[in-house]
């Protein structure tokens, strides 16, 4: 999606939302290899926290009109099942 928005934007939205989107996956590969449920869970909301960020990202895009609506909807749709997963994770270790 990145690749579509205007090219002066490449260390402004572009480089936030790459990084953004980088960093869910990775924080939670990092939380997953640490020895405790308490570490998992500190990085599974830094991985929530960037899902946010990343979320907020695409609907500036949005709104500057650098992202369709159609878009917009599909990749806000997937975000949310992203963020209803990694919540549902958190609550799981929460449990124990």
């Amino acid at each position: 999606m990145t690749e579509k928005l205007p090219k002066d934007e490449r260390f402004g939205l572009i480089g936030q939302m790459n990084r953004s989107a980088v960093s869910i996956p990775s924080n939670i590969a990092e939380g997953a290899g640490r020895n405790t449920d308490k570490d998992f869970n500190n990085f599974l909301g830094v991985a929530l926290g960037s899902s946010f960020e990343l979320d907020t990202q695409l609907v500036i895009s949005n709104k500057l009109e650098y992202v369709n609506d159609q878009d917009f909807q599909k990749t806000e749709k997937e975000l949310e099942h992203l963020q209803n997963m990694i919540v549902k994770l958190k609550l799981s270790l929460n449990s124990k």
